[in-house]
């Protein structure tokens, strides 16, 4: 109210009610801008602790899989790969689970510095797997993760079967 009572000091009396109606649609802009914005910031939140959420929930899953599958064609690691779906992005290589329940891009290749260093092609020495830990925004990583928790929890099941055939 002080903008208005601010502004028809300047405006003759004959254009206050015009004024007025212009003065409230700016005010009520700005107002809804922010109902927008916080709604956005409370939408960024949800995210953000839903993914939290999913990385404890994925880590506590991996702790009870013992022993934890090898990736397929990997000699050293050991990881379980997590779809993409419609966090796939063509930056990004193969994102797996690792034993500690985090998310890694897997790099498969050749380590030149070892057939050097042994002078002899040997396809176990010069293999070269790494993880590399990612940065993914949250609504990113709730797909990875989520997808990766079902592939664990499958893995879970199986052994849980395989123990009870076991005993019976």
């Amino acid at each position: 109210m002080s903008c208005l009572a601010r502004v028809r000091l300047l405006v003759p009396p004959s254009h206050h009610a015009e004024l007025t109606v212009v003065c409230r649609l700016v005010y009520c802009g700005r107002y809804m801008a922010s109902e927008h914005l916080l709604r956005k910031t409370q939408a960024d939140n949800l995210l953000e602790r839903t993914a939290l959420q999913l990385q404890q929930m994925l880590q506590e899953a991996c702790a009870k899989l013992d022993p934890f599958p090898s990736f397929p064609n990997a000699l050293f690691t050991h990881a379980i790969e997590c779809e993409a779906d419609s966090a796939a992005a063509s930056d990004r290589g193969c994102i797996v689970v690792a034993e500690d329940g985090n998310l890694y891009e897997l790099e498969m290749g050749i380590d030149h510095d070892s057939i050097e260093l042994t002078g002899s092609w040997d396809p176990v020495t010069a293999r070269k797997e790494t993880l590399k830990p990612v940065d993914l925004h949250p609504r990113d990583y709730i797909t990875y993760a989520y997808n990766g928790l079902i592939v664990v929890t499958e893995h879970l099941l199986e052994q849980e079967a395989e123990k009870g055939e076991g005993h019976g």
